[in-house]
């Protein structure tokens, strides 16, 4: 059953799952690089203490959502990506 509607070939398997690892590990990196760029002069100066709350609040309502944004962006543009009209074959304007 490889048709339309059939089980996925191994490789298709395997290509989702590695774009998923890197959608997730590339997340939380983006998410750590946007909290460290918000919070961190929270964390790193003595900043007054409404600042001070203000970033790191700001900071973790941030990082939630750089991480949710970056892993559905990934998610999506591989699921459309260009695929070839043959099996094996490339597309003609590879």
């Amino acid at each position: 059953m490889d048709g339309y509607g059939g089980r996925r070939h191994k490789a298709e398997q395997d290509a989702l799952t590695v774009e998923i690892g890197y959608a997730l590990v590339s997340a939380v990196f983006a998410a750590a690089v946007v909290f460290g760029a918000v919070a961190g002069p929270a964390l790193l100066f003595d900043l007054p203490d409404l600042l001070s709350k203000v970033l790191l609040r700001l900071g973790m309502t941030l990082a939630p959502i750089v991480f949710v944004v970056r892993v559905v962006s990934v998610v999506v543009r591989f699921r459309r990506g260009a695929q070839p009209s043959q099996p094996g074959r490339t597309s003609p304007d590879s």
